[in-house]
């Protein structure tokens, strides 16, 4: 657990450079807005966490990098809204400095990320949840033969 929670960590700081970066030093002197370059160096930022975190925070559970993307792409996203749902309701509803708030949500929302994606994003995955037709596919008893009938009857 202390080697996932080093690379989470160091994962997290590098796409979190990554982004500011990104946001920074190319997309807004490059004349973007800063809310729309917010969201291509998240989309940015969210490649280099998942290459980190499949390679190194989470490389022994072995989950299919297809499988873990688009898992860890929803988490991030979940993460993001909590984070702004949290934040906004501190502001609100208490007196509490912005940046003694946000410190609070980021933290919460790191360990529900760490958690998330230990427990779904970066899972193994199983063969049988792995097989879809077998999963979406309903199981229909055999039907029963009539009393006396047999194949032969006609």
């Amino acid at each position: 657990m202390k080697r996932e929670l080093f690379w989470f960590a160091a994962v997290g700081l590098t796409a979190m450079a990554v982004h500011l970066g990104a946001v920074a030093l190319v997309l807004v002197p490059l004349g973007l807005s800063p809310l729309v370059a917010n969201v291509i160096a998240f989309l940015i930022a969210f490649q280099v966490s998942h290459v980190g975190h499949h390679r190194f925070t989470f490389s022994h559970q072995q989950a299919p990098a297809g499988q873990s993307r688009w898992r860890f792409f929803a988490v991030a996203c979940t993460s993001f809204a909590v984070n702004e749902l949290m934040f906004a309701a501190l502001l609100r509803w208490t007196t509490l400095d912005y940046r003694f708030a946000l410190s609070i949500v980021l933290v919460l929302v790191a360990a529900l990320t760490f958690a998330s994606s230990r427990a779904w994003a970066f899972a193994p995955s199983s063969s049988k949840a792995d097989d879809t037709e077998n999963e979406l596919a309903p199981s229909l008893p055999a039907a029963p033969s009539a009393p006396g009938s047999s194949k032969g009857d006609v």
